[in-house]
């Protein structure tokens, strides 16, 4: 999610778009990694160098259609991922430029889903997740609401206030459907935190264990790697996969 502001010649290059990259996993609603910065090859990779030491084992990663991630991905897991991308149609709706018109959802046409690499459980290809983390991020920071003056004027109070409501989220949150904070659920804590306890600790922050290295095979499994095929509007059935021994 990102906001768009107009720069102007001679604006540092912190002024404009600041995106805010999520990944969060589907089962424990928690938020693994995330990125603050400008939507290009550098913030990418980033994002996915970090998310990529967060995580041991092997993982589906769906994503949104930015031509960035495909070889973000293969730089930073290479063929230890199952990543699909999915790209959503919208409709157009006559030629409204009002704020109240420009910043209403179109109606959802269409979609495709493209497996980049692996073999992705189709029915799981999907960004709904990290769409409505979005929205509550709209909800709960006054930062991310549209056309209002609540928009961060520094980029390190916007990075700051977002690593706040991080592990607001993780931490405090009770979650509405897991019935207690992401991070309990990810097994990373016991209890429910406090933002008393939130606080000390963005005050005294413990030195992190070092990550352990990952390795990663050249090829899947002994196989050579998928080649990239769509699934037209989102809904045609999965490839069937070999059974073993055959």
């Amino acid at each position: 999610m990102g906001e768009g502001v107009e720069v102007q010649q001679g604006d540092p290059s912190e002024y404009g778009d600041c995106w805010l990259y999520i990944a969060r996993a589907a089962t424990q609603k928690t938020i693994i990694s995330y990125t603050v910065g400008k939507r290009n090859d550098a913030s990418t990779r980033e994002f996915l160098t970090d998310l990529r030491q967060r995580i041991v084992n092997r993982v589906q990663i769906p994503s949104d259609g930015y031509p960035g991630y495909p070889s973000a991905m293969e730089a930073t897991f290479g063929h230890d991922v199952d990543f699909a991308t999915i790209v959503k149609h919208y409709a157009v709706e006559g030629t409204a430029t009002d704020a109240a018109h420009r910043y209403s959802p179109s109606k959802v046409t269409g979609s495709e889903r493209i497996v980049i690499r692996g073999r992705p459980a189709t029915e799981h290809i999907s960004t709904s997740y990290v769409e409505r983390f979005n929205l509550s991020s709209r909800m709960q920071m006054r930062r991310f609401t549209r056309l209002t003056n609540g928009f961060s004027k520094k980029l390190a109070n916007h990075r700051a206030a977002i690593a706040l409501w991080v592990c607001f989220y993780n931490l405090c949150r009770i979650h509405e459907t897991l019935r207690m904070t992401p991070a309990m659920a990810l097994g990373v804590t016991d209890h429910i935190w406090t933002i008393g306890e939130l606080i000390e600790a963005a005050q005294e922050p413990e030195e992190a264990p070092p990550m352990p290295p990952v390795t990663r095979p050249d090829t899947l499994g002994g196989r050579s790697p998928f080649k990239p095929y769509v699934i037209s509007g989102g809904r045609a059935a999965a490839r069937p996969r070999p059974k073993k021994g055959n």
